[in-house]
């Protein structure tokens, strides 16, 4: 639980940091349901999918000091 727990922190707080690369290059983070909005809620584990820019993603890992 402590492992899914700290997953789950980390992931959350990059997605952050991405989310703040993507607004400071005035571009906008969409989320877009999976698969497409007619089925969407036919099974409750119906994916959601986010795309956000790979560069945005790299840059806050940069500036976070990871390795890519």
């Amino acid at each position: 639980m402590a492992l899914q727990e700290a997953a789950e922190a980390y992931l959350v707080s990059l997605f952050e940091d991405t989310n703040l690369a993507a607004i400071h290059a005035k571009r906008v983070t969409m989320y877009v349901p999976f698969p497409p909005p007619a089925t969407v809620g036919t099974s409750p584990n119906t994916p959601i999918m986010c795309l956000s820019q790979p560069k945005d993603l790299a840059l806050a890992r940069r500036l976070r000091g990871e390795r890519t």
